[in-house]
């Protein structure tokens, strides 16, 4: 397995941790938005902590000359700890994933084949859509226990 794989396969194992801890912690507080922010600003912490650790802070000033449209990526984040946090404690978190998972299968299909937002072109066969099939599939069986 690459290093690279081996990062995203724990990126992964982090997500659902994530949705359910910060689910657990908005209903505890009774607020999805509360928890919401918490974990942003402690995102925020971490993040701005390995920024200073690792060379990269010169490169901050070079944000206001980027297109607008990347910065969508606070909002879609935004979006799904907002979303996540809210509708695990009632959907449970492995549905509330599962639909994560789906979507990602959609719209990672879309993005590579089309390289969007400068990603590399991968196009979509019959093939590849056979394994994304299965993939969704072996997602959705999950779920029938």
């Amino acid at each position: 397995m690459s290093q690279y794989a081996a990062i995203m396969l724990a990126a992964g194992i982090g997500v659902p941790i994530l949705a359910a801890l910060n689910a657990a912690l908005g209903k505890l507080v009774g607020s999805p938005t509360t928890a919401a922010v918490v974990l942003f600003a402690i995102a925020f912490g971490a993040s701005a902590l390995v920024m200073l650790v690792f060379p990269g802070l010169g490169a901050l000033p070079k944000v206001a000359q980027a297109p607008k449209h990347l910065l969508l990526a606070g909002v879609l984040i935004a979006f799904y700890v907002l979303t996540i946090t809210h509708v695990a404690p009632h959907f449970g978190v492995g549905n509330a994933v599962f639909f994560v998972l789906l979507g990602q299968l959609i719209s990672t299909a879309a993005i590579d084949h089309f390289g969007l937002f400068g990603a590399q072109v991968t196009p979509l066969t019959w093939i590849r859509a056979g394994g994304i099939a299965v993939m969704a599939a072996g997602v959705a069986i999950t779920q029938l226990a």
